[in-house]
């Protein structure tokens, strides 16, 4: 369990300091795409990547105190290797992304399975705020990227248009946040993170694209009563 603890500390700041050790990005080049859009209306705005920072800070909390505390604890242990697996590729997804959209998008989607795994396998009472919160906040901001990053292949290979893409991931992401929130109703830090994503969409859409932008609103409503009531429901019946 120690050594487990200590690869999920170095691969979380192997994560968190890829930025610095690797391209700027700020999204999908067009030009890599058969049908280049310059703005793809699914992606969210960018002041909504800012939760980056929070993400990151979490997660080294995660990392230490699990190290320092919680070495030995099998709640804590349960979630280590998956955990690892996505930030590992993570670490590399960066550098992936600038000239190779489609393996990113394979890749994202991996993390995103492998966060999702751990947030599973984390105690949703047991330190919640530093064992399931930290993967809540990691695992909803990739059920939106991932659907975003799908979204903008659609768009860009011409299967869908533009607004298509933007509706159709809308609603496989509300869908999907949907299902994990109501299976895991004690954490409402996932259904937020996603919340902020869809609201992100919303502002990108506000100005060009009403339809994209009424949807997201929609959306975003649905997921956050959704997230509302199933932690009221849970809290109410214990």
């Amino acid at each position: 369990m120690t050594l487990r603890a200590i690869l999920l500390i170095l691969a979380t700041l192997a994560f968190v300091l890829a930025p610095f050790y690797t391209p700027s990005f700020s999204g999908f080049d067009p030009s890599l795409f058969p049908v280049p859009i310059e703005n793809p209306a699914v992606q969210p705005a960018g002041y909504a990547f800012s939760i980056w920072s929070v993400i990151y800070v979490w997660l080294l909390i995660h990392a230490g105190y699990g190290f320092w505390k919680r070495a030995h604890s099998p709640d804590w242990d349960s979630v280590r290797v998956p955990l690892i697996v996505s930030l590992v590729l993570g670490s590399l997804w960066l550098a992936i992304a600038s000239s190779y959209p489609v393996i990113a998008t394979v890749v994202i989607l991996a993390m995103a399975a492998a966060t999702l795994t751990a947030y599973f396998l984390a105690d949703e009472f047991y330190d919640r705020w530093l064992l399931s919160a930290p993967l809540a906040i990691y695992a909803g901001w990739l059920s939106a990227a991932s659907s975003v990053s799908v979204g903008i292949l659609l768009a860009g290979y011409g299967v869908l248009t533009d607004t298509e893409s933007a509706l159709v991931m809308i609603a496989v992401v509300l869908g999907i946040a949907g299902l994990v929130q109501w299976a895991r109703p004690y954490m409402p830090v996932y259904g937020l993170t996603v919340v902020w994503a869809l609201v992100g969409i919303i502002v990108t859409n506000a100005q060009t694209n009403v339809l994209v932008a009424g949807v997201a609103a929609g959306a975003a409503a649905l997921m956050a009563a959704v997230t509302f009531f199933a932690w009221n429901k849970r809290r109410v019946t214990l």
